[in-house]
C-alpha cells in the first residue's frame, strides 16, 4: 500500500531544527483575546465558537529537522492549511512564533518577510499555480525572475531541475498542454530553482489520480534523497502521511494529537482518535525490521565454547544459540544438539559447529518481507547492519503479534527440540 523507497528514521545522530513552532495561536473572530483565554483554561472548539471565534490553530509547538519531510495529517477543518500559511507569512498568527533558521518571521516587516520567501521557503500548491501564458520553462524559471537572476542563468538552472523532475524536451510547451502530473513536476521544479531550504507543500498531489499521485510521491523521495531538502508536507490522506513522513503530526480541531513517526503512531498511539484513526492501517506495510526486534537472549561470542553455549540456551530456553565476534558481528548459530553433543564428546571449540547460511535482513527491511524468511527460518530472524553488526532477532511470535494491536515482544521461540539434549548436558 505504501512502502517508502528509502527509509532515513533512526539515521541521524545529529539534528538541526531549522524550523519551529511555539504556542502557535490562529483564531478568526473579533473576541479572539476572550477565546484563547478559554482555550487555554480547557475550553473545546465547539464553546470557543458559541462567542463568534473559529479556532483554525490552538497551541501548536513542533520543531522540523533539516532534511526530513515533515508531515500535518488532518481531515478537513483540521487547521492544517491555516498552519502552513501561517509557516511562511501569508497569514499571521493570533500568538506564538514561528523560527525559520532561526528568525521569527512573526516579528519581521513586509520587505523582511518577503526576502524569507524568496531566499528560505518555497511552496507548492494544490491547483500548480502556473501561469498559463508563460512555457514549462518560463514558469520553471519564474522563482528566479523575481530575484532579478539574469535570464541566461535562470533559464539554464531552470531546465536543469526540469530535466530534474522528468520534463526534459517540454520546455517549450504551456501548462495547457502537460497532464495534471506533469504540471505538478513543473511545480516542484519551480520551488527547486528558488534553492530555498524549505519546501512547503500544501495538499500537492491531492488533485492527481492515484496511479500520478503515487508516481508523484515516488519523485519527491526520489528528491529529497538527492537534495537533502526540509520539506513540511500537508495531507489529509493517512496513506500518504505514513508513505512519506519521517515524522507525522496528526492535527484535530486545530490542536496536535500527536507528532512521531509512522511506527511510533501505529504502535503506541497517544489517544483513542489515533487508535481509531489508524486502527484499518496494513501494518505490514509501515513497520520495519527495527521497530518490531527484540533483543536476542540467546547469544555466545565465539571464543565461550561448546558449554557456555549450552548454559546459554538453557538459561534462555532456547534450541539454538547466535555465536558472534567480540564487536558483536554475527558469525552464525549453534543448534542445541550439535552443542550438547560436542560438551559429551569433550570439545572445547565451536569450530566445526557453527550455521553460516543464515541471512539476516536489514533494520528498513518491512514487515511485509519478513514472513518467508521467518516462516523459513528455525531459528528467529537476525537483524543486523550493513557491517554485519548483530542488532536484534525477530521471532515468529513477534512477527504475528506486531501485525495486532500490541509490540508483541514476547521473548524468543520455545525450545523445539527434546529437552533432553541439554539435560544431558
Amino acid at each position: 500500500m505504501f512502502p517508502r523507497a528509502r527509509c532515513v528514521r533512526g539515521t541521524r545522530k545529529e539534528t538541526v531544527s531549522i524550523l519551529r513552532a511555539q504556542s502557535v495561536y490562529k483564531l478568526f473572530g473579533r473576541k479572539t483575546g476572550e477565546a484563547q483565554r478559554k482555550l487555554q483554561a480547557g475550553a473545546s472548539a465547539k464553546e470557543v465558537r458559541a462567542i463568534g471565534v473559529m479556532p483554525a490553530v490552538v497551541d501548536v509547538s513542533f520543531e522540523v529537522e533539516q532534511g526530513e519531510i515533515f508531515v500535518v495529517m488532518g481531515l478537513s477543518g483540521s487547521g492544517k492549511s491555516t498552519l502552513i500559511r501561517m509557516l511562511n507569512g501569508l497569514l499571521e498568527p493570533t500568538s506564538g512564533s514561528i523560527e525559520l533558521d532561526g528568525t521569527d518571521i512573526t516579528k519581521l516587516s513586509g520587505k523582511a518577510l518577503l526576502e524569507v520567501r524568496q531566499q528560505k521557503v518555497s511552496m507548492v500548491f494544490q491547483h500548480f499555480a502556473l501561469f498559463p501564458h508563460r512555457t514549462v520553462l518560463d514558469n520553471a524559471a519564474y522563482a528566479l525572475e523575481i530575484q532579478d537572476v539574469p535570464k541566461e542563468e535562470r533559464l539554464t538552472k531552470a531546465r536543469e531541475f526540469l530535466k530534474l523532475v522528468g520534463l526534459e524536451g517540454w520546455e517549450e510547451r504551456f501548462p495547457s498542454e502537460l497532464s495534471g502530473g506533469m504540471q505538478q513536476r513543473v511545480g516542484i521544479a519551480r520551488a527547486l530553482v528558488a534553492g530555498t531550504d524549505i519546501l512547503l507543500m500544501d495538499e500537492a498531489f491531492s488533485a492527481l489520480d492515484p496511479l500520478i499521485r503515487r508516481e508523484m510521491q515516488e519523485l519527491l523521495l526520489e528528491l529529497q534523497n538527492d537534495l537533502g531538502k526540509t520539506i513540511v508536507f500537508i495531507t489529509h490522506d493517512l496513506n500518504e502521511a505514513m508513505r512519506l513522513g519521517d515524522r507525522i503530526a496528526m492535527l484535530r480541531d486545530g490542536r496536535i494529537m500527536q507528532i512521531g513517526t509512522a511506527e511510533e503512531i501505529l504502535m503506541d498511539p497517544a489517544n483513542d482518535y489515533v487508535a481509531e484513526f489508524v486502527a484499518d492501517v496494513d501494518r505490514s506495510r509501515v513497520l520495519t525490521a527495527s521497530s518490531v526486534m527484540e533483543k536476542a537472549t540467546s547469544v555466545v561470542e565465539a571464543t565461550g565454547g561448546p558449554r557456555a553455549a549450552v548454559k546459554v540456551m538453557r538459561e534462555a530456553q532456547t534450541s539454538g544459540a547466535f555465536v558472534v565476534s567480540r564487536d558483536r558481528k554475527l558469525l552464525g548459530a549453534v543448534s542445541a544438539d550439535a552443542a550438547a553433543k560436542a560438551v559429551r564428546d569433550g570439545a572445547t571449540s565451536l569450530d566445526g559447529l557453527l550455521m553460516t547460511d543464515l541471512e539476516p535482513v536489514s533494520p528498513d527491511t518491512l514487515v511485509a518481507d519478513l514472513f518467508t524468511p521467518v516462516a523459513e527460518s528455525p531459528l528467529p530472524v537476525v537483524v543486523a547492519d550493513e557491517s554485519g553488526r548483530m542488532l536484534g532477532v525477530i521471532p515468529r511470535v513477534t512477527l504475528l503479534a506486531a501485525l495486532g494491536n500490541g509490540s508483541g515482544t514476547t521473548g524468543e521461540n520455545p525450545p523445539i527440540d527434546d529437552e533432553e539434549v541439554l539435560a544431558d548436558a
